[in-house]
């Protein structure tokens, strides 16, 4: 086969996004994979004053966290079910919550073009700024929550203090933040569905539910399947929402893997070990994105 001649000026377009993806993503990759394999610390960093004198330590780094997860007491292994629990947790509410909002704006109601406005406010939000007006809802005195609790009669609940609390109270504000995403990208996929296909249904007597069940979902995979697997992605590294509201408390209850990472990174300054949770992080996520597609891939050739 033989290209046009001018395929060159596609390149010349290219080339300023390679060169920002080399500066920004994969030179940044390649040293933090590489620094796994050393016992890079504060002390043998270096700087501009003094060259780095860390060693290569091959996989000494991932025997440590293998010996540490298997552990009796395991704070990393804690860690990474508390990281699996957070993940399932927040898309689940995710993808229920928006769904069925989403449902509700596809129709035909008054004011709807208002509600759409007002659901995405959390979205449009800076996350920092969410994470610190619910950081204020949950003070123990005077935050909105205790002081509701209290008008009712009830005994007031300790949000940040409790390890059990803690969880629900990042979990709450993720799902607020995260919700508008979903509610913007199912929608957009109820909308592409094409109306006759319900009319038909409706003729042959489907209810709504049946409607749903064989119209609607279906229908709706495609999309769902992307925002779903870029839920978890974002939710597995959701760091700020923790650290503003959290920063892994009360005793590591709240702490993530990429919150652990940050933590073992600059405050114990153990860089050479920091990485490698960090690729332990990108390991699950990109072993994860391969299951999701081959399982995809199998639904859609059943589907065909």
């Amino acid at each position: 086969m033989r290209y046009p001649k001018n395929t060159w000026i596609a390149y010349v377009f290219l080339t300023p996004v390679l060169v920002v993806m080399a500066v920004l993503v994969f030179y940044p990759l390649i040293k933090g994979i590489s620094y796994s394999f050393t016992n890079m610390n504060q002390y043998n960093m270096g700087s501009k004053f003094i060259d780095p004198s860390y060693e290569w330590v091959g996989l000494k780094n991932y025997k440590e966290l293998f010996r540490s997860f298997i552990a009796p007491k395991s704070v990393f292994r804690d860690v990474l079910i508390q990281t699996l629990i957070w993940t399932f947790v927040n898309v689940f509410f995710h993808f229920t919550i928006g769904l069925g909002l989403a449902l509700l704006l596809h129709r035909k109601i008054k004011g709807r073009g208002i509600y759409r406005t007002l659901l995405m406010v959390p979205w449009a939000v800076p996350s920092f700024v969410g994470a610190f007006a619910w950081l204020w809802m949950y003070n123990d005195k005077y935050g909105f929550f205790n002081l509701m609790l209290k008008q009712m009669g009830l005994a007031t609940i300790p949000w940040l203090g409790d390890s059990f609390w803690a969880m629900v109270s990042v979990i709450m504000v993720n799902v607020w933040i995260g919700v508008p995403f979903m509610i913007v990208t199912l929608l957009g996929g109820l909308q592409s569905i094409p109306d006759s296909l319900y009319e038909a249904a409706r003729i042959d007597g489907a209810s709504s539910w049946q409607q749903f069940r064989h119209i609607t979902l279906p229908l709706l995979r495609p999309v769902a399947v992307t925002a779903t697997t870029l839920g978890i992605i974002w939710t597995f590294n959701m760091f700020n929402i923790i650290y503003l509201v959290t920063a892994g408390g009360p005793i590591h209850s709240t702490e993530i893997l990429v919150t652990y990472a940050y933590r073992e990174a600059f405050r114990n300054w153990n860089l050479g070990l920091a990485s490698t949770y960090g690729v332990v992080i990108l390991s699950f996520l990109l072993v994860f994105t391969l299951i999701y597609r081959r399982v995809l891939k199998s639904n859609q050739e059943v589907n065909y």
